[in-house]
């Protein structure tokens, strides 16, 4: 167990980050699901900047690798575009 004051800190400020991450993640997720889940285009579009603003918020948190980011706003754009 950590004996020095700081890491102690560190260890709780760690937890608290560790479930706002999850959190964002699995929100995240589920936002991707729903617009790959959509058929009408005008709803697709609607959600379609909320679901990058998200992924982008991700890639920049490394809680996703950016690239990975880039690479699923990617293929939203083109389900959307193909609506």
């Amino acid at each position: 167990m950590a004996n020095h004051q700081s890491s102690k800190k560190r260890i709780r400020q760690n937890e608290k980050s560790k479930v706002l991450n999850k959190y964002s993640a699995k929100t995240t997720r589920n936002a991707v699901k729903e617009l790959r889940h959509t058929t009408d285009k005008s709803a697709a579009a609607e959600l379609l900047p909320k679901v990058t603003a998200m992924l982008d918020k991700l890639g920049k948190k490394n809680s996703i690798h950016k690239n990975k980011a880039g690479n699923l706003k990617s293929k939203l754009t083109k389900y959307v575009n193909s609506l």
